[in-house]
């Protein structure tokens, strides 16, 4: 499903992974978690992601603010740590801001 932001300028956060083969049922369960999680957090506006060999996910927010809220929520932070310890290979953090978008 493709997020209905609201009209520009708003800030997309790109996570962009290579998953370990061996990332397991915990991965799953904590990536449900986190799902669930994001979408309660002030100023989250919605999100998109893809996964084959390389995962994708740009979540969109109001403000820079709340992407560092997020970034330093607690059980977000116990999430990253599991990640660069043991589910991901490497991955890339972009923040951008959307100044214009265009669709049908």
């Amino acid at each position: 499903m493709i997020s209905d932001t609201p009209t520009a300028p708003y800030y997309a956060v790109i996570f962009t992974s290579i998953k370990n083969p061996d990332a397991g049922e915990d991965y799953a369960q904590m990536a449900r978690k986190m799902e669930a999680l994001v979408k309660i957090q002030p100023g989250y506006l919605g999100h998109e992601s893809a996964r084959e060999n390389l995962g994708i996910t740009v979540s969109y927010w109001e403000s820079l603010e709340a992407i560092a809220a997020w970034k330093n929520e607690t059980r977000h932070l116990l999430a990253q740590q599991l990640g660069k310890e043991k589910w991901y290979q490497n991955y890339k953090i972009r923040i951008c801001k959307v100044e214009r978008e265009y669709g049908f």
